[in-house]
């Protein structure tokens, strides 16, 4: 079963002298999506990915303790050492499905303690019967939780207390960016409810490069975007360190473009691009220019 979606480009949009255009940064599993949804609603979609996601042998490496027995003295299933895992991302997701798709067979032994997949929000519809059929032999033994709220905190606390058992936390390894605190920060917050929270490198995030900003760039200093959509903090800081590169910091920009708007998804990416100094115009899932909505995003 193949769940991650290759680093490939959408078709470039043309862009347009009259209907407004929108830059986002997310990397290629929204990109599609999220630029046919634009064009839907007659604007011009301008696709700059500031960070890649992808799974890698050496992050395929670190998962591979944790899916299958290592020793043939003890072949206790590994992830019956554990009582949950927790996932922050969809790509966490599909890289523990890749990961688990090179087993001869599932890492859960269909008898035990309920086993508790959690996940956020519209990231979990992932996790169907296929993928629960690759976890564990007896779907009665997993459950799926999904927070109210779609954080890494909401998670914590959807888990609930702990009482010392392990949860195993598939996260990003951040390449060429500092690690924003999110991660960090739910790691700690699940110490605090008594959960045993073993870190492993699921998937490698990393930053595109010093021209990964050349299109935004280009339109600053043509005075000519109208809106910037983030997904997350690491594109905030991919774009910033991009746009360096250009002669451009965030100040240029606002002044340049003194009409842009500026999305974030979310309150976590908001207050990561508040940190990073790029003021957000828009913290929630829909994106707003001219006082109306114009697209729900993802």
């Amino acid at each position: 079963m193949s769940i991650l979606t290759m680093q490939n480009h959408p078709p470039p949009t043309p862009l347009s002298t009259t209907n407004p255009t929108v830059a986002f940064t997310t990397p290629s599993n929204y990109a599609n999506r999220l630029s046919h949804l634009l064009t839907l609603k007659g604007l011009t979609p301008l696709w700059c990915p500031t960070v890649t996601i992808q799974c890698t042998p050496q992050t395929k490496s670190f998962l591979k303790p944790y899916l299958s027995p290592l020793n043939p003295i003890d072949p206790t299933p590994p992830l019956d050492r554990f009582s949950a895992v927790a996932f922050t991302s969809r790509t966490g997701i599909s890289a523990f499905a890749d990961a688990m798709s090179e087993n001869d067979k599932p890492p859960l032994s269909p008898f035990g303690e309920l086993f508790t997949i959690a996940a956020l929000g519209k990231d979990s519809t992932l996790i169907d019967e296929d993928y629960i059929s690759m976890v564990c032999e007896n779907p009665k033994r997993v459950r799926i939780l999904v927070p109210p709220t779609a954080t890494p905190t909401g998670l914590v606390e959807a888990l609930g207390d702990g009482r010392g058992r392990r949860v195993l936390c598939p996260v990003p390894m951040v390449v060429g960016l500092e690690e924003p605190p999110v991660i960090p920060n739910f790691l700690r917050e699940l110490g605090l409810s008594r959960w045993m929270a073993v870190r492993v490198n699921g998937y490698e995030t990393r930053w595109a490069g010093p021209e990964c900003a050349e299109g935004v760039a280009a339109r600053v200093e043509e005075g000519y975007l109208d809106s910037i959509v983030f997904t997350s903090t690491g594109e905030v800081e991919g774009l910033l360190k991009s746009l360096r590169e250009f002669g451009l910091d965030w100040g240029m920009v606002r002044k340049r473009c003194r009409r842009l708007v500026v999305a974030a998804h979310g309150p976590v990416t908001a207050a990561g691009a508040e940190r990073l100094g790029v003021d957000i115009d828009v913290n929630s899932g829909a994106l707003w220019i001219e006082q109306k909505i114009i697209i729900q995003l993802l």
